[in-house]
């Protein structure tokens, strides 16, 4: 495998001073964010304002709940393999699959959770379980529940900060997107990249090169130990930085559809952490992915098209878009 390389990949930016900036400085940084969505869809985000006993309590029980004793994770298990909540053990997800590309399966564990409250819509019993389904949570753990909850919700409002300067960035109204995230399909997932002194598969990844699927994800990223990386126009894999209390936030395949792929979801994985030959630490994180009300239609956004063009695409309902690209990463 190719070394990537270290070079300053993802760009941050003060969200604190988009929201409260004035009218010029709120232009300039929807400028530059465009650009950044134009190159690479990856960005750290600072001054999000998000409590910092949110996210360590999260970071906490996250970590405790990695560390039970397998037959206690497995209590969190859903029978149904189309689930998306709940535990998913090691190697039951291969995420280049999305790509079409057979690779062995990804060297991690991870635990999901979603929205439950169940929009006033006509839904089938499939469709509501799918989407809207009860979580999941272990025997054990007892504040696992309350603690994931609040920060689910913190990224929630967080995720609605971020669409607001998205959508300056493509010169919409700041309010543009908030009538497509009323009742949001969000998840939320806890993931756990063990270290190993056993060496890989050829080709096995932590999270194999994938892309996101949705709107944006919000990625808490380990502060201390790397692994993510994103691939560059040239075809180079990037190392992300390290980040402490930022951030990281990428687009994925809906928000590019949408802006007739104006902007990029850029494909991205993960390493499994250390040197097979000493062992290595663990690497965690937990991802937010914001996405839009399940029955949102998705057509270009129309800043993004010029007055003699047709979109690349056609319309599609957002709810089952997701299902079949979730779907395709299950083993």
């Amino acid at each position: 495998m190719r070394e990537a390389i270290d070079v300053p990949a993802i760009t941050a930016i003060d969200l604190g001073a988009f929201l409260r900036g004035t009218a010029a400085e709120k232009a300039a940084i929807a400028a530059n964010v465009d650009d950044i969505c134009r190159s690479t869809g990856f960005l750290i985000i600072e001054n999000h304002e998000v409590p910092g006993e949110i996210i360590e309590n999260a970071w906490t029980q996250s970590k405790a709940f990695f560390d039970l004793p397998l037959e206690e994770k497995l209590t969190a298990k859903s029978a149904d393999p189309k689930c998306p909540r709940g535990y998913f053990p090691m190697a039951s997800e291969t995420l280049a699959k999305s790509l079409g590309v057979d690779t062995p399966p990804d060297v991690k564990e991870s635990f999901g959770i979603g929205r439950l409250n169940a929009p006033p819509i006509e839904l089938s019993a499939a469709e509501k379980e799918f989407y809207f389904g009860d979580n999941l949570w272990p025997t054990s753990l007892p504040n696992l529940d309350n603690t994931l909850t609040t920060y689910f919700n913190a990224m929630t409002e967080l995720g609605g900060k971020v669409l607001s300067l998205f959508a300056a960035a493509l010169e919409m109204p700041h309010n543009y997107f908030e009538h497509f995230h009323t009742h949001p399909m969000s998840a939320l997932r806890c993931l756990n990249y063990p270290g190993s002194d056993e060496p890989l598969l050829p080709m096995q990844k932590g999270a194999g090169e994938h892309s996101d699927y949705g709107s944006i994800t919000i990625l808490k990223s380990d502060p201390n130990i790397p692994g993510l990386e994103i691939k560059l126009a040239s075809g180079e894999w990037a190392k992300a930085p390290l980040v402490g209390d930022a951030f990281i936030v990428n687009i994925g395949d809906m928000m590019a559809r949408w802006t007739n792929d104006r902007w990029v979801s850029t494909l991205h994985r993960v390493i499994q952490p250390g040197d097979p030959k000493i062992g290595a630490s663990r690497r965690q994180s937990i991802a937010f992915f914001h996405n839009t009300n399940l029955d949102a239609e998705i057509e270009c956004i129309p800043s993004c098209l010029a007055p003699d063009e047709q979109p690349k695409y056609e319309k599609v309902l957002s709810g089952p878009y997701l299902w079949n690209r979730f779907a395709s990463a299950k083993d």
